[in-house]
């Protein structure tokens, strides 16, 4: 893989060419497939195909070649990926399931968006359009990114596609995966300022109450995002096998799943063992996504997360937390430490480019406690929780090069209350990225930053007050670049 000095260590990028949307997430024969709208002819977005990378850990990606291209007038947008044990779509073979594609085709030349499929019989490696395509088709311009699931309890294929403009996400039920039929709409609701895309709907239980369990739709809006621009929301509520009902939101209005500014496109493996639900998003913005300085390679996925419920003040919420293998032993362990106003830049053994950060802090008389990031001359990025508002707070006001979203807020900003009087954060700091995930998971930031490449310091610091750290550990996370 080329060398770039902006190129993450631990999280997906395309080997070259640009990517967006992760989609096509599904686990089998024990690999996970990694698809995502990629251009492999340039660092803009455009001749949209199906990039494809595989794993069976989530932390080391193999690069495998395109694996639905774009095909005279028609692009291959986001969609998703089952396997059809049952062979319900005839395109299997006695021993061969076929992994089978649902993604939305775009003609170039009409703007009209339909559904078609694709199938595979040898692992994911070669890809053939199905020749009745499309298999939906309503003549819309804004008819996208199919997730489709098989649901037991009725035994058949639902497809869940977003009427982007609308703001309404449309269900659909199948036998065999070629004729869908209609079953009612959801939305407009929740924030509806942008375009919806790239939904996703599953079933989770509720920790802590046994036999419950509760639906969560995804759903990604291209603006009005808290960072500004685009994210991600989720509703919770229940599906009966025809129509999703939304639980009331309470006062808060949309539920998002990452307050930062660059997590769009969550979507979760289909296939998981144990009916875990683990969900990869694309770690960017549609406001500044084409002005990355990142040179020969342009766009990167999240780090993979596993999805939880959980009460939270009395209402369902959801959890996240980070999947990150093959860690070595911590690099630096300390605590309980007393912070005192101004900044104390830890040991050297503390510092580096790729880590993880695991600091349990006490607030006690400080206004501000927290972190600084990839500290160097000039430079830091600042994770910091704020007593007076009771908001977990990334600063990347001088995190490096920032030219990309000038016109951009560079404070984001989520509600978090302390735990027994102190604050969980766990960061995840790549080259050109920091995932922050507080108390359980309950609340999330992620934001890309591009610092010099000897700004690698980590510092605690207080603010109009003393805090105390109860304990930090720092582990050094190498590189799945290859």
């Amino acid at each position: 893989m080329p060398d770039n000095p902006y190129r993450p260590g631990y999280h997906f990028t395309p080997a070259q060419g640009w990517m967006n949307d992760p989609n096509g997430l599904v686990w089998h024969e024990g690999e996970y497939h990694l698809f995502f709208q990629h251009n492999p002819e340039g660092t803009d977005w455009g001749n949209m195909s199906w990039g494809h990378a595989v794993s069976r850990d989530l932390r080391d990606w193999e690069h495998l070649p395109v694996a639905i291209p774009v095909a005279g007038t028609e692009q291959a947008f986001s969609g998703s990926v089952v396997v059809d044990h049952d062979n319900s779509s005839g395109l299997g073979e006695p021993g061969r399931p076929a992994m089978v594609a649902l993604y939305t085709s775009c003609d170039v030349e009409t703007g009209i968006q339909s559904q078609s499929l694709a199938s595979s019989l040898d692992r994911g490696r070669t890809w053939s359009r199905y020749p009745g395509n499309p298999v939906l088709d309503l003549g819309s311009k804004e008819f996208r990114d199919p997730k489709v699931f098989w649901y037991a309890a009725a035994g058949c294929w639902i497809m869940v596609v977003a009427m982007a403009e609308d703001r309404v996400i449309q269900f659909y039920r199948s036998d065999d995966l070629l004729a869908w039929r209609h079953l009612s709409d959801f939305g407009p609701a929740g924030s509806v300022d942008g375009v919806w895309e790239c939904p996703d709907l599953f079933e989770l239980p509720v920790a802590g109450e046994p036999g419950r369990t509760r639906w969560v739709l995804l759903i990604s809006v291209q603006t009005g995002a808290p960072a500004g621009g685009s994210g991600t929301q989720y509703f919770i509520g229940d599906f009966d096998g025809t129509t999703f009902t939304a639980d009331p939101p309470g006062v808060e209005g949309a539920l998002w799943v990452d307050h930062g500014a660059d997590h769009y496109a969550a979507v979760s493996f289909s296939g998981m063992p144990d009916e875990e639900r683990i969900v990869i998003g694309w770690a960017s913005n549609w406001v500044y996504a084409h002005d990355l300085p990142t040179g020969d390679f342009r766009g990167s996925a999240s780090i993979p997360r596993r999805y939880t419920l959980a009460l939270v003040d009395g209402r369902v919420r959801l959890r996240q937390q980070p999947v990150l293998e093959k860690l070595p032993a911590p690099a630096y362990v300390a605590g309980p430490f007393a912070v005192v106003e101004g900044e104390h830049p830890l040991p050297v053994a503390g510092h580096g480019t790729r880590l993880r950060v695991v600091a349990v802090v006490e607030p006690e008389s400080s206004d501000r406690i927290g972190l600084h990031l990839r500290v160097g001359a000039q430079e830091r990025t600042v994770v910091v929780y704020e007593a007076g508002s009771s908001e977990l707070v990334v600063d990347r006001t001088r995190s490096g090069d920032v030219g990309f979203s000038e016109a951009f807020p560079a404070v984001h900003r989520a509600p978090i209350e302390p735990a027994d009087g102190v604050v969980r954060l766990e960061v995840l700091v790549d080259t050109t990225s920091i995932e922050v995930f507080a108390g359980e998971g309950e609340v999330v930031l992620s934001d890309q930053i591009f610092p010099s490449a000897d700004s690698t310091g980590l510092a605690v610091f207080a603010e109009g007050g003393a805090g105390t750290v109860r304990s930090i550990e720092v582990t050094r996370v190498g590189t799945n670049q290859s």
